[in-house]
């Protein structure tokens, strides 16, 4: 920590900037895992220096001990820095987290044998939905998406579940953390869809990336609102085990199964 903070001369805080504490140097590590997070290609160091607005001595060593603590590592073709998995890795070590996906993998597990479809538990953070568990098909072929795996909340049916099964001021926050921007249009849409999910307690929309896949999620509620989306992207094979309609009922059962654990053992959750 000692030489993080030696990195740099802090920075002149804004005129109108009365927090009362300042960590100059935490801010600046703050700033560089923020900008690479937004990042779909690999940033050099001169990138991030550019980006950031700050210059070369500042960021190297600080850049130097996030890949050291293993929070970036270097891309060997371009030599730009990327995240590695280690904040999502911290993420759901959270004990609220781990046990949530401690009680619903034995009931996932089930669902996919007896449809012989995989599904995924999701959960929303800041403006996107992330897979945090999944369970493969038991068939030979399946389709699965891997832990990790994020979508704004628009543009994926975990996100239109979650969405939806929020009070209205946690609606207003998440709209205000989507990015990009949607139009007016787009946000009547998604807002009409969410409560067509609502009503029906269950979403079902064929997959916006992948043809042949139609995605089935339904809400894993705790307090009220939907504290995960469990969603089987179903993939539609000429002899299917269970039919779409068999598998939705599986899928909210199960989230009910899961909700009813959180509920049981609130004192764990």
């Amino acid at each position: 920590m000692n030489d993080l903070a030696s990195v740099a001369v802090p920075a002149e805080a804004p005129l109108d900037d009365d927090r009362r504490y300042k960590a100059p140097a935490l801010e600046k590590g703050l700033d560089i895992l923020e900008l690479l997070a937004a990042e779909a290609e690999p940033l050099t160091l001169t990138g991030i220096v550019h980006r950031l607005g700050r210059s070369h001595g500042e960021l190297f060593r600080m850049v130097q001990v996030l890949e050291y603590r293993g929070y970036l590592e270097q891309d060997p073709v371009s030599d730009g820095y990327r995240l590695t998995d280690r904040l999502f890795s911290l993420g759901i070590q959270q004990p609220r987290t781990r046990n949530l996906i401690e009680l619903a993998l034995p009931i996932m597990r089930q669902v996919a044998s007896e449809c012989g479809q995989a599904c995924h538990l999701a959960l929303h953070s800041q403006g996107e939905m992330v897979v945090v568990a999944r369970m493969e098909s038991s068939e030979q072929i399946g389709f699965s998406v891997r832990v990790g795996y994020r979508k704004p909340l628009m543009q994926a049916a975990s996100g239109l579940v979650l969405y939806a099964f929020q009070p209205d001021d946690v609606r207003a926050r998440w709209e205000a953390l989507l990015a990009p921007k949607p139009k007016a249009a787009e946000l009547a849409a998604f807002r009409a869809s969410a409560q067509e999910v609502r009503e029906k307690r269950l979403g079902m929309t064929p997959s916006k990336f992948v043809a042949g896949v139609f995605d089935i999620s339904a809400p894993v509620m705790r307090g009220g609102a939907a504290a995960a989306a469990l969603t089987m992207p179903y993939l539609e094979t000429l002899q299917p085990r269970v039919s779409k309609e068999h598998a939705a009922r599986i899928v909210c059962a199960a989230a009910d199964s899961i909700a009813l654990q959180l509920v049981e053992g609130d004192s764990r959750v």
